[in-house]
């Protein structure tokens, strides 16, 4: 016998069906009689699922499905919910003063730049005045010759 096929008589040995009106049978489709690989017999005590969660050898379950409380959230104890909000918590609050800490270090970065940006200011200044003190002390003395046909004096 071949391993995937059925046991069905050939279309050439049934006789032949004259009546239009009246369909041919259907095949008996006998559980005991279906030879496969993959299903067991009606008898056999293989375990078989449980629409309840758990398997059976024909035998009744409980009704009410076993859960495990271990993975379920809603089954929590109270101060384990709450040790787990905390540690939340700190975790916001950890997250909360690294941003702040970012903002902190950029904060005395562009104080710093501001810093040296004002220095090079004052030192371009200052050699502005020495230059500018300069010219001046150059000028006060090309005038101290000056005024010999004073008038006044």
């Amino acid at each position: 016998m071949p391993l995937f096929s059925r046991n069905r008589p050939s279309p050439s040995n049934q006789p032949a069906n004259t009546s239009a009106s009246a369909p041919a049978p259907a095949p008996a489709t006998d559980p005991s009689h279906c030879r496969s690989l993959f299903r067991s017999s009606p008898n056999s005590t293989a375990p078989s699922p449980n629409p309840n969660g758990g398997l059976t050898n024909g035998a009744p379950t409980n009704t009410s499905p076993q859960r495990s409380s271990i993975l379920r959230h809603d089954a929590e104890d109270a101060s384990i919910t709450a040790a787990r909000e905390r540690v939340m918590s700190a975790e916001a609050a950890e997250k909360d003063a690294d941003k702040a800490l970012l903002n902190a270090r950029a904060a005395v970065r562009e104080a710093r730049e501001q810093v040296k940006i004002l220095e090079r200011e004052a030192g371009e200044q200052a050699r502005l005045a020495k230059i500018k003190q300069k010219q001046a002390a150059n000028i006060s003395a090309r005038a101290k010759p000056l005024g010999r046909h004073d008038v006044n004096t």
